[in-house]
């Protein structure tokens, strides 16, 4: 079943729930198979997941950060408020750290793959 259909609200009603150590969220829609999802992500101030190594996932993942800042520790990058990724199922990327927290938008969903139809002669 795909996400559910809102009108406009105040993501200020919704409380952050915790992810992880560090990590909390807001889920603004997710569909029921669990692979879309539009979240606010939370990182907290010294968040820093470097032993967890680079992610990788088979799902699309766009993230804009809305607040704060990260520093991508593969690509030895610092990236703020305005920066947007756009990562396709299977692209290595992170790990991170954040000394002054950050606050992302992050939608995530599957990619869709048509095939073309198949023409008989």
């Amino acid at each position: 079943m795909p996400k559910p259909a809102l009108e406009f609200f105040n993501v200020e009603t919704l409380e952050w729930d915790g992810v992880s150590p560090g990590v909390s969220e807001r889920v603004l829609a997710r569909d029921d198979e669990g692979i879309g999802l539009t979240r606010v992500l939370r990182w907290e101030p010294g968040f820093d997941c470097s032993a967890q190594g680079p992610a990788v996932h088979e799902y699309v993942e766009e993230v804009l950060i809305l607040e704060g800042g990260m520093f991508d520790l593969s690509l030895q990058r610092e990236f703020g408020a305005g920066d947007y990724a756009c990562r396709p199922p299977g692209m290595v990327h992170g790990p991170w750290t954040s000394e002054q927290g950050c606050v992302m938008l992050e939608v995530r969903y599957a990619e869709v793959r048509c095939q073309p139809p198949q023409i008989s002669q």
